[in-house]
């Protein structure tokens, strides 16, 4: 059956600013999740500006996506000042849903944005069937499962709900159950509840038994877990009939959400199009863009430690070297802006929205000025290259690597 001929499963990306949404969008998003000022738990996020939301929801939906506001925070009194205004404008500029987990934030948007859909947020740590009824009953129209459920859990959630699921399948896991964690309270007093998560969880401890007798002796000990990739779940949720498949990563870059969501984009259209997906090859070019281990999370239920727990230190692939500012048909130059380091005879590899990878290698390398360098070192410095394709403003540039 072809992809046109049924509703497909939603794939949701994440935005920390107004780029980056049309990046994922561009990229194959069908929705895409943000956070304003305030009542997001994203606060270190570049956030949206009330005008920022306005542009981002015409946006979206001149391209046929939906915008979803986080509104995600467990709120104290303080926190709540301006609810009623900041719901009333988002339903005015026309979001699709907010995203929630304060029960006072459910009622209040029913009251006074009844257009508005909710959809409750992970942060309620929903993995159970009754539970999403129970929000079916106050008003949600979706629930965002927790990441602690199994397939035979989101299974069994399914076939006893009538609300519309949605599960992660991809980016960052916490430590503690879904919405629990406390330990950046704890440790610095900020509130991971109200957006000021430290993670704490990814610091580099040393780890000691009861007799004092350090255990780490190969290295640093961390608690924090291991990324979710879930290559492949994907066909698995879309057969238990999962609504929306969601992407973490409001902090990450637009390279990051260009490389993930045209991966999962191409995977999830060969799936529906009955085409075969090398699986390996699609969890290749994911990790292009990621520099921390990754697993399955919970969906087959407990795992070892090793299957879950996050053991070495975030490096930098430093393979995105540049983005496309311009390119002139006439004498095949692209202007792009630098990322990171590569140099004459260095093979690149440029890739957009709907269109196959290509691999070209560098012959000469000017700067803005006209002067020919050797090497291109300097992080968003402006760079011309001469190729023979034609490349689109906003298409990305990476060092191609034999894998």
């Amino acid at each position: 059956m072809l992809i046109q001929d049924i509703k497909q499963i939603e794939l949701l990306a994440p935005a920390g600013d107004l780029n980056k949404l049309k990046v994922a969008i561009n990229y194959g998003a069908n929705a895409v999740y943000v956070g304003g000022y305030k009542f997001s738990l994203r606060a270190r996020a570049n956030n949206f500006t009330l005008e920022d939301l306005k542009e981002a929801c015409l946006f979206a939906h001149h391209h046929r996506a939906k915008l979803y506001v986080t509104m995600n925070i467990i709120p104290h009194d303080s926190d709540l000042e301006g609810l009623v205004e900041y719901l009333q404008y988002l339903e005015s500029i026309k979001v699709d849903a907010i995203i929630v987990s304060s029960m006072y934030i459910i009622a209040t948007a029913r009251e006074v944005a009844p257009k508005l859909e909710i959809h409750i947020s992970t942060q309620t740590s929903n993995i159970n069937s009754e539970a999403c009824n129970a929000f079916l009953k106050l008003g949600a129209n979706r629930v965002v499962l927790g990441r602690e459920a199994s397939l035979v859990d989101i299974k069994s959630i399914k076939k006893n709900t009538k609300a519309s699921l949605e599960v992660f399948i991809h980016g960052g896991m916490c430590s503690s159950y879904s919405g629990r964690c406390v330990l950046s309270n704890h440790m610095v007093n900020r509130d991971a509840n109200r957006g000021g998560c430290a993670h704490s969880c990814r610091w580099s401890y040393d780890l000691y038994d009861d007799e004092n007798n350090k255990l780490n002796n190969e290295g640093f000990f961390h608690m924090a877990s291991k990324d979710l990739m879930a290559v492949e779940m994907v066909s698995k949720l879309i057969d238990i009939g999962v609504d929306s498949l969601k992407i973490e990563g409001r902090m990450k870059s637009e390279y990051y959400i260009a490389t993930v969501v045209k991966s999962y984009r191409i995977l999830i259209d060969r799936i529906y199009n009955n085409k075969k997906s090398n699986l390996e090859e699609i969890k290749r070019e994911i990790k292009k863009a990621e520099n921390r281990e990754t697993g399955y999370g919970f969906f087959y239920g407990h795992m070892s430690l090793n299957g879950q727990l996050y053991a070495s230190c975030e490096i930098p692939s430093k393979e995105f070297v540049g983005k496309v500012l311009k390119y002139n048909l006439f004498t095949k130059i692209v202007t792009l802006e630098q990322r990171n380091y590569f140099k004459i005879g260095d093979t690149l590899e440029f890739f957009g929205p709907k269109r196959k990878n290509k691999l070209f290698c560098v012959k000469e390398i000017k700067n803005d000025k006209g002067d020919c360098l050797a090497t291109a070192c300097h992080p968003q410095e402006i760079i011309k290259l001469k190729i023979p394709f034609y490349v689109k403003r906003g298409n990305f540039i990476r060092l191609a690597k034999i894998r």
